[in-house]
C-alpha cells in the first residue's frame, strides 16, 4: 500500500506457502506475516477519542494487601491516560459496577475526572465473589455507547481468583457476544487464580495474558499496558480469504508473538473475513490451514487455493483493503510416492506449539499433584526450548526446575503455584525466528489476476531421494484428526499425548 495510508498505519502482507502436495494429502498450510508501520503519509486529521474501561477485581478474596496493591496499579493506570480519553472503571464481584463515572456510560478523561476516578478507586472494599464474564458484559456496554467506529475500545482487568459465580458456557457466551468489540488484556494476581480462564478471555478479546507473581509488581505493569494501549492506531483489522470452491477453511491461528486460535468468522461482501484485532505499529504472524478432498484437485496443475487481503475499519464504519492481494497456490503430485520436502517455516511453528502444549500439560500436571508426570512433561518442554532456541520459554522453565535423584531435571518440589501459572500463561509467547527464517526466500509475490500462478518445479524427473521421504502419519485415536507432522507428540486439535496416552495432562489411559 506504500508509505502513505489514511489509516495512519501501512500494512504489508506476505505469504510463504509450500506450493507442492502430495498426491494423497487433505490439507495445505501457509504462513501469513503482517507487518503495520506509521505512515510518514498519513493525512491529517482530527482523531476520535480512545476509549478505555479499567476492569478491577474487588471480590472478597483481595482483602488487605492485595486490594491495596491493585488501587495503587488503578491509580497510576488512570494519571498514564491522555486527556481526551473515554474512562469508564468497573468494579467486579459476583455482579458488576460502573464506579465511574457516577452516572455510568464514560466520561473524558480531564485533571478534574482523574481525581474523582481515583477517589472511587480508593474507596471501593473486597466483596463477594468472582464472574469475570458479568465484568466483561458491562466493559462491552460502555464501549457501545461510542459512537464512532474509528475510536479504538481496549479494556485491562486483573483478578486473583477463578470464575466460580458463573459457568463456562456462561463465559463463553459471553466472549462470543464482546469478540471484535473490543481488546482486553488480562492479568492473573497472586496464586489462585486459573491460567487457562485467562488465556480463553484473551485469545478471544485479541489480548495479552500475564502472571503478577509479586502484587507489587502491577502498577509497574498496568502504567506499561495504558502506555502500550496508547500506541494502538488502527481499531480493526480483518483478515479476507476468498477461497477456490474446491477448499475450505480448516483454521486461522495466530502463532507470533503471542499463540491464539482465532475462531471468530464472518461473512462480508463475498469474502470470509476473521477478525485480527487492533493494531499499533507491529509485526504479526499467522498460520492459514485449507482443508480439501485430495481427488478432487487435479494432478500436476498450479491452482490459486486462496486470494488473501487485509481489510481495515475506517472510521465511518466501512471497510476497505488495506494491503495487496496474495496468492496461496498449491500442485497436487500424480505420483503417490512422490516426496514433499517439509516447509522449514512449518515445521518451526509446529515445534513452538509442541513446546507450548508441553508447557500447559506440565503446569496442569503440577496444579493436580501428578509429580511424575509433570518431571516428565517439564523435560519435554526443555528439550523443545532448547532444540528451538528460544531463551525466554527455556529460562522460565529452568527457573522451576531442578536435578531429581536420577540426574533428570524435574519441577523444583517447593515451586510455588504462581510460578507454575506463569509457566502456564507463558506457554504462548512466542519469540522471533532466527534470522534465516526471516528471510522467507520462498514468498509468493502478489497478483491480481485470476488463474495459476507459475511455480519453479523441484527438477526433470519429479522424484526425491528416498532418504527425504516422509513418515507415515498417523491418526489421533480420541478425535481421528492426522496431525501435520509425523512426529508430532500431541494432537494439535484436541491435545491429545501420542507419547504415553494422555490428553491435557490428564490420566493415562489404561488401555
Amino acid at each position: 500500500m506504500g508509505d502513505s495510508s489514511p489509516l495512519g498505519l501501512s500494512f504489508a502482507l506476505e505469504v510463504d506457502a509450500p506450493s507442492d502436495l502430495a498426491h494423497d494429502q487433505q490439507r495445505a498450510d501457509a504462513l501469513l506475516t503482517v507487518t503495520a508501520r506509521s505512515a510518514s503519509g498519513a493525512v491529517a486529521g482530527p482523531e476520535p477519542p480512545g476509549a478505555e474501561v479499567l476492569i478491577m477485581d474487588r471480590s472478597l478474596s483481595m482483602s488487605g494487601h492485595k486490594l491495596d496493591e491493585a488501587k495503587r496499579a488503578m491509580c497510576a493506570a488512570i494519571d498514564t491516560l491522555r486527556d481526551g480519553t473515554l474512562l469508564g472503571i468497573v468494579a467486579g464481584h459476583h455482579e458488576a459496577d460502573v464506579i465511574f463515572p457516577a452516572d455510568g456510560g464514560l466520561t473524558r478523561v480531564d485533571a478534574a475526572a482523574r481525581e474523582d476516578a481515583k477517589l472511587r478507586v480508593i474507596g471501593q472494599f473486597a466483596a463477594g465473589g468472582t464472574a469475570i464474564g458479568q465484568w466483561l458484559a458491562c466493559a462491552e456496554r460502555l464501549f457501545a455507547s461510542v459512537t464512532s467506529a474509528g475510536a479504538v475500545r481496549h479494556a485491562v482487568l486483573y483478578t486473583d481468583g477463578k470464575d466460580e459465580h458463573e459457568t463456562p458456557e456462561q463465559l463463553g457466551d459471553i466472549l462470543a457476544a464482546c469478540t471484535d468489540r473490543f481488546v482486553c488484556d488480562a492479568r492473573g494476581l497472586g496464586d489462585d487464580w486459573h491460567y487457562a480462564e485467562l488465556l480463553r478471555i484473551t485469545e478471544a478479546l485479541h489480548g495479552t495474558a500475564e502472571a503478577v507473581v509479586t502484587v507489587s509488581d502491577l502498577t509497574e505493569d498496568f502504567t506499561r499496558l495504558m502506555r502500550k494501549a496508547q500506541r494502538i492506531v488502527v481499531p480493526r483489522v480483518y483478515l479476507g480469504l476468498r477461497l477456490n470452491d474446491m477448499f475450505q477453511l480448516a483454521f486461522v491461528r495466530q502463532i507470533r508473538p503471542v499463540e491464539a486460535e482465532l475462531t471468530a468468522r464472518q461473512r462480508y461482501e463475498e469474502e470470509t473475513h476473521v477478525p485480527l484485532g487492533s493494531w499499533p505499529p507491529e509485526t504479526r504472524q499467522y498460520q492459514v490451514s485449507l482443508g480439501f478432498d485430495p481427488h478432487s484437485l487435479p494432478v500436476d496443475e498450479n491452482l490459486r487455493a486462496a486470494r488473501i487481503t487485509l481489510h481495515a475499519e475506517h472510521p465511518d464504519g466501512t471497510r476497505a483493503p488495506c494491503s495487496d492481494t496474495v496468492s496461496m497456490a498449491v500442485r497436487r503430485r500424480s505420483t503417490p510416492s512422490f516426496g514433499i520436502p517439509r516447509s522449514a517455516h512449518l515445521t518451526r511453528v509446529e515445534n513452538e506449539r509442541e513446546l507450548g502444549m508441553a508447557m500447559r500439560a506440565c503446569a496442569d500436571a503440577q496444579l493436580r499433584g501428578d509429580l511424575d508426570r509433570a518431571d516428565r512433561e517439564l523435560r519435554l518442554a526443555t528439550d523443545l526450548a532448547r532444540d528451538l532456541e528460544d531463551t525466554v520459554r527455556l529460562r522460565l522453565l529452568r527457573a522451576v526446575a531442578t536435578t531429581g535423584p536420577d540426574g533428570l531435571p524435574r519441577v523444583r518440589r517447593d515451586v510455588s503455584r504462581a510460578e507454575i501459572q506463569k509457566i502456564g500463561v507463558d506457554s504462548t509467547k512466542t519469540v522471533a525466528p532466527p534470522v534465516d527464517m526471516v528471510d522467507m526466500v520462498d514468498m509468493v509475490d502478489p497478483v491480481d489476476v485470476v488463474g495459476p500462478v507459475d511455480l519453479v518445479d523441484v527438477g526433470d524427473s519429479g522424484e526425491l531421494p528416498s532418504a527425504e521421504a516422509p513418515l507415515s502419519p498417523r491418526e489421533c485415536p480420541r478425535c481421528g484428526t492426522t496431525p501435520a507432522s509425523p512426529t508430532a507428540k500431541f494432537c494439535e486439535q484436541c491435545r491429545y499425548r501420542f507419547a504415553d496416552g494422555a490428553r491435557d495432562g490428564g490420566p493415562v489411559d489404561a488401555s
